[in-house]
Order: structure tokens, then sequence, then C-alpha cells
């Protein structure tokens, strides 16, 4: 089985470019889906960002608001958010692709985590896929996604950047770049050609 690891900045097409992998035959997880189970009553990271973040970030119900929480940690406290929640992902990515790895010992298994190369997980895949595109196209397209005006947009892409590594810094661990600025045709192609690559580092 090859492991592979997804990542990029704020809106730059992560999960379009792996749900293109998914559709190529890949096993396809969102560390950000994992992340949301985390976050449930019951959980010992729940507890833990509780007590770390106070309850005003509770919803009426007892869960917890994200958004809320990302108004109290992004960005001077992301690090203690990230070392609560960071460690579980992490076990919790390991645990899947041993699954696959039992399932389909000749799959491809792509795991997208916008803070992969920030949480040191590198390590833990063969191969690294950063996307990009330009910073005005993160805006627009966090705006669309969010509902936000463009400068609400704006503030808030360069909060969460601030707490992530500059796209330049992620590419220097790429093993495959996917430039998500063009079309959506153009992006396709791109991801043909590492979806070619992959297969052919399985067989070898």
């Amino acid at each position: 089985m090859l492991r592979v690891g997804l990542t990029g900045g704020v809106a730059c097409g992560k999960s379009t470019v792996g749900r293109m992998l998914a559709e190529r035959g890949a096993h396809y997880l969102q560390a950000d889906t994992l992340a949301h189970q985390l976050y449930a009553p019951g959980e010992p990271a729940y507890d833990a960002i509780l007590e770390q973040f106070g309850r005003d970030i509770l919803n009426p119900d007892g869960s917890i608001n994200r958004g809320r929480l990302a108004n109290v940690a992004f960005p001077h406290r992301i690090g203690e958010l990230n070392a609560i929640v960071h460690p579980a992902v992490v076990a919790a990515q390991k645990r899947w692709m041993t699954g696959i790895r039992q399932t389909d010992p000749n799959g491809v298994a792509v795991v997208e985590a916008a803070l992969l190369v920030e949480a040191g997980a590198t390590r833990d895949f063969d191969k690294l896929i950063v996307v990009t595109c330009t910073f005005e196209q993160k805006v627009g397209r966090y705006a669309r996604r969010a509902r936000l005006s463009l400068p609400e947009a704006l503030a808030e892409v360069q909060r969460r950047s601030a707490a992530q590594f500059s796209d330049e810094e992620k590419t220097r661990h790429a093993d495959y770049l996917i430039d998500n600025s063009g079309s959506i045709d153009d992006t396709a192609r791109q991801v043909d050609a590492v979806w070619a690559e992959l297969r052919k580092s399985l067989s070898n």
C-alpha cells in the first residue's frame, strides 16, 4: 500500500484534488472529519479543549462551536489547540491506514490534512502532494465557501494562514505539486499525471 499525504494552504483546493484522486481509485480520508469526531462530547479531546479554552465555546446543546473555538484560538493560541488535537488525529489516521492496508494491500491511501507538515506527520507518508493557488484565489474561494464578503474573507484567510507554513515552505516538502490556479480541467490533467506516478511507485 502507498501512503499519500495531501496538503496545502487555506482554500487552495485540497478537497477538490482529494475527490479527483478518489474518483481514480484512491482511498480518501479528510483529517478534518476526524477532528470533528474528536470534538464530540465524551471524546478525550473534548474535555481537554474545554479545560484549555473554557465553556464559552459551547453551543446550547453542549457541542463545541468550531467558529467560536477558532475565534479564540487563531492565531495566538492555535499551538495550544493543535497540541490537543494533532496527536489524536494522527493516531486516528494511522489506524485508518492500517485498516486500508489490511483490506487493500495494493491500494493508494490518501489523507488530506491542512496542517500535515506543521504537525510533523510527513514521516507517516510515502509521498506528499501539495496543492497551491494564488492568494487572491484563496480569498475569493473562501468568500464563496463561507458566504462572506471579500474583506471578511481576506481577514479570515490571513488569520488562518498565520497559523500555517507558507505555500513555499510546504512545497519544499512536496513530492508532487498541483497548481490549482487554472481551470478545473487543468487541475484534472495534473491529477491524472500524479495518479499515474503514484500507481507506478506502487508497482516498483
